[in-house]
This record gives structure tokens, C-alpha cells and sequence, in this order.
């Protein structure tokens, strides 16, 4: 299985063959302009430049990572700032149960959440409130309940979300639907 770093220099190595500038270049160009949102480098790049929407997606995720490295260190404190970080060790409880799983359990901190994958994802980690994680699942055909809600407007890319706020939530029947979730994952 590829990681996700294989798969970005992948990324990076074809916008370089297919533009003629390595990403490092890109980003230069874009720093230059002043641009602080990703939105407006997006635009930017495709715009003037006639980018395709990933090229510019990338280019434009590498400019601010450049602009606001994060720690290589805790690749997730971001997620715990601005009165989150009581929730960091239900977080870290809940990485536990799933790392558990099985070897090849990988987590990948984005922005705003953690994407859980095997294979292929089959989990999403997300600091949504002050108070509360939000972990979505895909299970596919299992009705929702009570507590394994439809993921509704949670996120489009699964099926279920589970709300938690406290250690206890974290239990058997948690732990059911998360190994439903990895073994189809496969």
C-alpha cells in the first residue's frame, strides 16, 4: 500500500513534468504575490497560470504549510487549540482503540480532523466542539440509531457519526462498529 507521503511526491514530481517548475517554485511565485488564503492561490494559480484544480490545490496546501509550519513533532495540536484541548486525551484514547485494529492502521492529521485509513479510509477524527469529538464511519449497509446517527451534514464521505465527549463513551459497542468499519475497509 502506498502512503500518503508517496502518493504527494508522486503528486509534486507530475506538476513539476507537466508545468516545467518544481513546487518549491510554485510556492515562491505565490508568496510573492502576498496571497494568504488557500482559495485565493487556488484561483490564482489557475487562473494566470492555467493550473489544473490539484496542481494548484497542492501548490496552494505547500505554500501555507510554509507559512505556518506545524509541528513535525505533534502533528495534531493544532486541533486542540482555541479551547479544544480537553479533548486531547479522549482523542488519544480513541487513537489507541484504533490503532489496535490491526498493523496497518494509518492516521493522517489534516486541517480540521484526522482520516483513519487502511486500505482505504474508513474513519475521520474531528474536533468539532469545545466539548466534543465527532468520529464519523463508513459502515456500509447499517441502519443508524440512537447513538450511530447518519452522518448527515457531518460529511458526505460517510455513512455514520458517533459523538463523544467523555471517556466512558468510548466502550464495547464503539468498539464493535469500529472493527465493522476496518474490515471493510479492505
Amino acid at each position: 500500500m502506498a502512503s500518503v507521503a508517496d502518493a504527494l511526491a508522486t503528486l509534486d514530481k507530475n506538476i513539476e513534468r507537466q508545468t516545467g517548475r518544481p513546487v518549491q517554485a510554485w510556492v515562491s511565485l505565490v508568496q510573492a504575490q502576498g496571497l494568504a488564503r488557500h482559495g485565493q492561490m487556488v484561483a490564482w494559480l489557475k487562473e494566470v497560470h492555467g493550473l489544473s484544480h490539484s496542481q494548484a490545490n497542492r501548490i496552494g496546501k505547500v505554500a501555507l504549510e510554509a507559512a505556518a509550519p506545524r509541528s513535525r513533532e505533534d502533528e495534531v495540536a493544532h486541533l486542540f487549540e482555541g479551547g479544544k484541548q480537553d479533548l486531547r486525551p479522549l482523542y488519544e484514547q480513541l487513537k489507541a482503540r484504533i490503532a489496535a485494529l490491526g498493523p496497518d492502521v494509518e492516521f493522517a492529521p489534516k486541517k480540521s480532523n484526522v482520516s483513519v485509513r487502511r486500505r482505504k479510509q474508513f474513519a475521520l477524527i474531528q474536533p468539532t466542539t469545545r466539548t466534543r469529538l465527532d468520529l464519523g464511519l463508513i459502515l456500509e449497509d447499517r441502519p443508524a440509531g440512537e447513538r450511530l446517527e447518519a452522518s448527515g451534514s457531518f460529511n458526505a464521505m460517510f455513512t455514520h457519526r458517533v459523538r463523544l465527549a467523555r471517556a466512558n463513551d468510548l466502550d464495547g459497542e464503539l468498539d464493535g462498529w469500529l472493527r465493522e468499519a476496518y474490515a471493510q475497509a479492505e
